[in-house]
């Protein structure tokens, strides 16, 4: 008998985690809570409940023996999810409210980089305007303003030039424009280089490290535009040598897990660090606590080992077994609602997309009307990922489909992988 598993969260990275959960042959029946209408193509099923409502979830997983669960998303995990359906003795994977801190809290990560000497910007944190004003002023431009708390990768401002910086330190403190979330804020020296996703599986001290990715962050071509979630990536990033992630593994990754440890906040789950490559070596921009979006949608199709197993032996203490496709490259672009981040218009018809095996489409924000046909009901509404021998020939496959749809309401980037090609 496989087990089932129930998937915590709604958009593309869940659908991505479920579909390569349900492909695998220990797993029967994936659920995803409250997943989207676009799952269940794929035959995931869905449930109406809501992440933040930890009690319902956990009954939910006791009435309809659910082996374990795979948490998706930040906000439950910053909440403690994992640490409540321990104490009601449900196998949960992802990290506790306390280790989730190094995506929760910049200033927490930064401390923790502080203390075990991993390579990081410079950076000061203050909870007054008057003080980080007269730091910007006094450091200039370009440099790097970051609400500390959570604002889903868009609480981030790289200023080219002191006004925009002054702008940004207003939006936070004067406007809050972030909520409680700029409360504080961290102020970084800008780093110069390619950015890179490496993402790994870990358990305490050990970590699996998966093949790295490269996310398009800007709204619109040429990295023009203000920064979304991420507008699509690829893997893998071919201009990142392997002595460059070789180090970011040893010099990043592993003291990074073993800190934590040591800190008595060992750390389970998906450790995302986005880094970049500069000219003294890989450097931690941020680390976040879960798989990324849309990193996770081109990283798990080169997975060629059972996913289940993998993370049912973490959970039980054992040793996994991870194996990667290395020999072709994954490419995904996100389609999106007009007016993406900032004013999203709601309501666009999602067309039927058709796909060969080697590409999927992975659904975030959409719902179902009334016939039963999807339409977009968030900012980011699905993405189309696909595998080939390299990045240009998943580029022109990728967007042979797309740019025959008819999209109305709808936009993605035509320029996806463009780094890799240079």
């Amino acid at each position: 008998m496989g087990q089932k598993v129930l998937v915590i969260g709604s958009g593309a990275r869940e659908h991505t985690i479920a579909y390569t959960l349900l492909k695998a042959p220990s797993i029967d029946e994936v659920t995803v809570a409250p997943g989207n209408p676009g799952m269940l193509k794929d035959g995931i099923h869905t449930t109406q409940l809501s992440q933040s409502n930890h009690a319902a979830l956990i009954e939910f997983v006791k009435n309809n023996g659910y082996d374990w669960v795979f948490v998706g998303p930040e906000v439950p995990l910053i909440e403690g999810i994992v640490d409540d359906f321990a104490a009601a003795g449900i196998k949960a994977f992802g990290p506790s409210k306390a280790a989730a801190q190094i995506e929760g809290s910049k200033d927490f990560a930064k401390q923790l980089m502080d203390r075990h000497n991993i390579p990081t910007a410079q950076y000061k944190t203050f909870s007054d305007l008057e003080m980080a004003q007269d730091y910007v002023h006094e450091h200039g431009a370009p440099i790097v303003i970051k609400a500390d708390g959570l604002a889903a990768g868009k609480g981030v401002t790289v200023a080219m030039d002191e006004h925009t910086a002054q702008r940004a330190l207003e939006d936070i403190f004067i406007d809050h424009r972030f909520g409680s979330a700029g409360a504080k804020v961290v102020i970084e020296d800008f780093l110069d280089g390619q950015e890179f996703s490496l993402m790994s599986f870990v358990n305490g001290t050990d970590f699996w490290p998966m093949p790295i990715s490269q996310d398009h962050k800007r709204a619109h071509d040429g990295d023009e535009g203000p920064n979304t979630g991420g507008m699509g990536a690829y893997s893998p990033v071919p201009q990142i040598p392997q002595s460059v992630v070789d180090e970011a593994i040893e010099k990043i990754v592993r003291p990074t897990v073993e800190g934590m440890a040591e800190e008595g906040t060992p750390f389970t789950g998906i450790l995302y660090a986005g880094l970049i490559a500069t000219a003294d070596g890989p450097k931690v921009i941020e680390f976040n606590a879960r798989f990324g979006d849309p990193e996770t949608e081109v990283v798990l199709p080169k997975l060629t080992s059972d996913l289940g197993a993998g993370i049912s032996a973490i959970l039980d203490g054992e040793t996994p077994e991870f194996t990667w496709d290395e020999s072709n490259a994954t490419l995904g672009v996100v389609i999106a609602s007009n007016g993406y981040p900032e004013n999203v218009i709601k309501g666009a018809r999602v067309p039927e997309i058709e796909v060969d095996e080697d590409s999927h489409v992975y659904y975030a924000g959409v719902a179902s009307d009334e016939h039963g046909n999807l339409v977009a009901n968030s900012g980011r509404v699905l993405l189309v990922e696909t595998s080939a021998p390299d990045i240009k020939s998943a580029q022109d496959k990728v967007y042979a489909i797309i740019d025959k749809l008819e999209l109305r309401g709808l936009f993605y980037r035509h320029d996806i992988g463009f780094k890799a090609l240079k």
